[in-house]
């Protein structure tokens, strides 16, 4: 019997929303202020609130960020991505891709994001998140799963488990 029998495993669950356009670029924000690694670039995203679902909180998150309204139908699920931060903590990353919304896209949290960039998810900006940079190579690949910071887990070298689990 180990230490951790009986005690039920948390983690944080970020959602992310990829507004997809018909060019193939995603959006994505640069943030900004003394919020988690500011200066990097991240798609609108935020954590899972208490009693919401996922895709709740995923439309929420989208609205609170950029102003647009995405209607649950239009709301694709595409990636989710089990993520180990170098500190050590455990995450889930659930990724939704939206090809059609209300709206323009603006930086509606000034105090959060300092940029609006439409990037291609194929070939990520040097300067994304290093988990959101693990993401978006799978939504551009297919993938719907992926491994990120588990060096002991399989991976390469870096930590990366890619490309395991296609669409």
């Amino acid at each position: 019997m180990s230490a951790r029998d009986g005690v039920r495993h948390t983690r944080v669950v970020d959602l992310f929303v990829l507004l997809h356009r018909d060019d193939g670029r995603v959006l994505l924000l640069r943030r900004c202020g003394g919020v988690y690694a500011s200066g990097l670039l991240a798609p609108p995203s935020g954590h899972l609130e208490a009693g919401e679902t996922v895709v709740e909180g995923a439309l929420r998150e989208t609205y609170e960020e950029v102003g647009v309204a995405v209607q649950e139908r239009h709301l694709e699920f595409c990636h989710v991505i089990d993520h180990r931060s170098p500190e050590g903590q455990q995450r889930i990353g659930v990724a939704f891709r939206a090809e059609r919304w209300q709206g323009e896209p603006y930086n509606k949290e000034p105090h959060k994001h300092s940029q609006l960039v439409w990037a291609d998810p194929a070939c990520p900006p040097a300067d994304c998140v290093p988990y959101v940079r693990a993401l978006l190579g799978q939504f551009a690949t297919g993938g719907l799963l992926s491994v990120d910071g588990y060096a002991d887990a399989g991976a390469g070298a870096d930590g990366r488990t890619e490309g395991r689990w296609p669409r």
